[in-house]
């Protein structure tokens, strides 16, 4: 569709003509979709239909249509394309519904035109050397699927860019995810090579040496930071991640493209980005028919999906506590307020053990920290509810906390929040700041006739904690709000947590501000339980050489035979990445008998605690 528009647009924009107003297009110009015949764009590969119903054979052409429905600068529009099959190496394409007038025609290509598609597939794994290449030979290799031959490039275009802001923040994303310094990509002239290091322990490594998940990560956000407002399309970008790692990824990624106004469009087959996807974005599966899959649906998906699974486990047994919230909306809204007070739960919800309950019973809490805790018994819990009368009782090692108002929402609409978001995407000119006053205007129209229905039903005003803002509130005042606007709907329910991004901290009352920090204060505390270590477990230090397999056999025996470990032994056991428990009865004379310098909690990453040994 993308190649089309901008073929079309290219060659028969000013055109009038009433017949043939198509254009060709080569297969080799799909260059995101390499296929070596033009037939297979067609379903069964059928181009052509033959009627026999008057006695005569009839042939006519196989078309098929493909309709965009668009917003670009605060203006709706849609386009349709035709596509028709002329051989094996060529087809048609042709604009329909387009405009007789010339201005309408050029307004409507400009909206369409400045909306760009991009594809990009998973990391197929990385060449030793990398040449640089010129941006249509790079779209042409990422279309095969030849990413590995192209990720230099894509990190060195975004650091020689005109912005040097977008490489600061590409590697401050991945330093906070790895605990690595990317370095910056050198261009050698003399071989045409283009060269990257990062920084990890001191040592500096070649790209090359770093691991998959690290190499796909780079990947997306070097893509995402290249081509900002566009619609991507992502095909498996979870891929060679591990299971904690997903969810991080997912919502480092939509953070990313809501800033670059872009609009991420991804096939996953992880059950933990489905899972976070199911209540905050448009999840469709593609499970016999294709329909979409929301947490208000009730189809067997999303039952399976509230059972205990082995990411929980995993997930319990590497963080040692978890966090049960209700949805996904309300983990991105404790995320954004914490950032906002400049609490220290910023840093723990940046990567939480969390599940999602997708409910407000706290029973299902409980039943699956329990099952949890089958596994794991010392495993620390909170959840956090939507109030409850009566409040709920806290379970052992769990505690069950709920919020004062009504939900989580009621602490950060205020008017002046709303007012922000009528005005937050325009363009800071003279058009601009008219369409923001506009929009402003319209939207105290709208709170101002919500305000009267609400005291008419006798129902609470917005600013009351008993008032459940999201239906009764925020439904209809968006809905109102974009039909006098004149566009669709943008904002839903599960988008709700934006608003938190608008808020300002002195805009907070000061008893809501107290009970965010009671609660933030509380997501801490549970973190901070789960890294006491306990009585029977050490850990040794993390070596720069993994042992070899008859020294940890060897190591594992006196364990089981209950015997002591030689003086000072030169080991850490790895599984996984994860160290191995030693049952502190084995060590001889404590941490210094191990080799230990220090000893680490139980199910606490050593990378969360800088160089250990």
């Amino acid at each position: 569709m993308d190649i089309g528009l901008r073929k079309w647009a290219e060659k028969r924009k000013d055109s009038t003509a009433r017949e043939r107003t198509g254009v060709t297009l080569n297969r080799r110009d799909l260059f995101s979709i390499p296929i070596p015949s033009a037939r297979l764009l067609w379903r069964g590969l059928h181009v052509r239909d033959i009627d026999r119903a008057s006695g005569r054979p009839k042939t006519s052409n196989v078309t098929f249509e493909i309709t965009l429905d668009g917003v670009s600068q605060g203006q709706a529009w849609s386009l349709g394309m035709e596509f028709d099959f002329a051989n094996e190496e060529s087809f048609y394409c042709r604009a329909l519904n387009w405009p007789e007038a010339k201005d309408q025609r050029d307004q409507l290509l400009a909206l369409a035109l400045g909306s760009r598609v991009a594809y990009l597939p998973p990391m197929s794994g990385l060449a030793s050397e990398e040449f640089r290449k010129e941006p249509g030979e790079i779209s042409v290799l990422i279309g095969q699927g030849r990413t590995a031959e192209v990720l230099r490039n894509l990190c060195h275009r975004v650091h020689t860019g005109e912005n040097p802001a977008l490489w600061t923040e590409l590697a401050g994303c991945i330093e906070r995810l790895f605990s690595v310094r990317l370095l910056p990509p050198v261009y050698v002239p003399e071989r045409g090579e283009i060269r990257m290091r990062y920084e990890q322990a001191g040592l500096a490594l070649d790209l090359a040496c770093a691991g998959r998940g690290f190499q796909q990560t780079l990947l997306l956000l070097a893509y995402l930071h290249q081509n900002p407002r566009s619609a991507l399309l992502l095909d498996e970008p979870d891929a060679h991640l591990e299971i904690v790692r997903q969810r991080e990824i997912y919502n480092l990624l939509t953070d990313v493209a809501r800033d670059k106004g872009s609009q991420i469009i991804a096939a996953s087959h992880s059950e933990v980005v489905l899972n976070e996807a199911a209540e905050r974005d448009v999840v469709v599966a593609f499970v016999g028919a294709p329909h979409r899959l929301d947490s208000r649906q009730k189809s067997q998906a999303a039952k399976a999906l509230q059972s205990i699974r082995f990411d929980l486990y995993y997930l319990a047994e590497s963080k040692g506590w978890m966090l049960f919230l209700e949805g996904s909306t309300d983990l991105a809204i404790l995320r954004s307020l914490a950032r906002k007070l400049a609490h220290p739960a910023a840093a723990v919800l940046e990567s939480p053990p969390v599940h999602y309950i997708k409910t407000n019973i706290p029973d299902h809490a409980r039943d699956t920290f329990h099952g949890l805790r089958e596994a794991k018994p010392d495993l620390a819990g909170l959840a956090i509810f939507d109030r409850i009368h009566p409040s709920p009782d806290s379970a052992a090692g769990l505690q069950i906390l709920c919020w004062q108002r009504r939900e989580i929402e009621n602490y950060i609409v205020t008017p002046q929040v709303l007012e922000r978001f009528a005005r937050h995407d325009q363009e800071d000119d003279l058009f601009g700041r008219a369409q923001a006053d506009r929009r402003a205007r319209v939207m105290q129209e709208c709170i101002a006739e919500l305000e009267n229905a609400l005291r008419i039903t006798n129902k609470p005003p917005p600013s009351s904690p008993d008032l459940k803002i999201t239906d009764d509130f925020l439904d209809p005042l968006f809905k109102n709000f974009y039909e006098k606007i004149g566009l669709k709907q943008l904002l839903f329910k599960r988008n709700y947590h934006l608003l938190a991004d608008l808020i300002h901290p002195a805009e907070l009352l000061p008893d809501a501000r107290a009970e965010l920090n009671a609660k933030l204060d509380a997501i801490v505390a549970t973190a901070k339980a789960a890294a006491t270590p306990p009585s029977n477990w050490v850990y040794g230090p993390r070596r720069r050489r993994r042992t070899h397999r008859a020294e940890r056999r060897g190591l594992s025996r006196l364990i089981s035979e209950g015997k002591p470990f030689p003086e000072q032994p030169r080991f850490l056991l790895f599984e996984e990445k994860r160290e191995d428990q030693i049952p502190a009865q084995h060590k001889a004379g404590g941490a210094a008998a191990l080799g230990c310098k220090r000893i680490v909690p139980a199910g606490l990453e050593l990378g969360s605690l800088g160089q250990v040994g």
